[in-house]
């Protein structure tokens, strides 16, 4: 993705430290701004959860850098989901897969299910190299409010309660990623987003819609 402006990658080497700290930083990505946290720092995790006022037995999806980190954080990945990999990551498509033992529970609310993306962004992935480390990489508005497209919009939102937004300009996507559950035999459209179901039934053929 080349290499990042140096305006960017000073605010990028911050962020990391943070999130090291167990901060909370928003960010551009190729869909809309998200909100991450270091996906083992639980306190962290538990301040996404309070500042979005997101409901606690929703799950948070992982941002990964590339599809290498898939199998640190899955149990097993269904041929169909690499399918999906290969033709939509990096991208704005959210999987959801069986979890492994390293991905703690307070990211899947319990559950045994993990939903991981890789953005088509180069800030998220840097962010995720500099920690070396999945982030929790959820959007960046409290919950039912509209989507941020801006770093004003997240500070509009959240004001202080994040350590960090990283100012990269509008998101040019603008609709959130398509979530596809690949944990069972046939596909499973759990939200349809920036991803229409048209693309993903040329890959997978049969799909399920919830």
């Amino acid at each position: 993705m080349g290499k990042l402006p140096s305006n960017i990658q000073r605010q990028v080497d911050e962020a990391v430290s943070i999130l090291k700290r167990g901060g909370l930083v928003a960010f551009p990505t190729d869909t809309v701004y998200g909100l991450g946290a270091w996906s083992h720092h639980q306190q962290a995790v538990e301040r996404i959860y309070q500042v979005k006022e997101r409901l606690r037995n929703m799950p948070l999806p992982l941002l990964l850098a590339d599809s290498s980190q898939i199998g640190e954080v899955a149990e097993r990945v269904p041929e169909t989901a690499w399918l999906l990999v290969t033709k939509f990551l990096p991208g704005a498509l959210t999987i959801v897969l069986p979890k492994s033992k390293s991905v703690p529970d307070f990211i899947t609310a319990g559950g045994m299910t993990v939903a991981i993306r890789i953005p088509a962004h180069p800030i998220p992935v840097a962010l995720v190299r500099g920690l070396k480390a999945p982030i929790v990489g959820t959007s960046a508005n409290l919950s039912g409010k509209p989507s941020s497209l801006t770093a004003d919009e997240v500070y509009a939102q959240f004001g202080d309660k994040v350590d960090l937004i990283i100012d990269g300009g509008r998101c040019l996507g603008g609709k959130e990623s398509t979530i596809v559950d690949v944990t069972g035999e046939v596909p499973v459209v759990l939200r349809e987003g920036a991803i229409a179901r048209e693309e993903l039934k040329r890959v997978c053929g049969s799909l399920v819609f919830k």
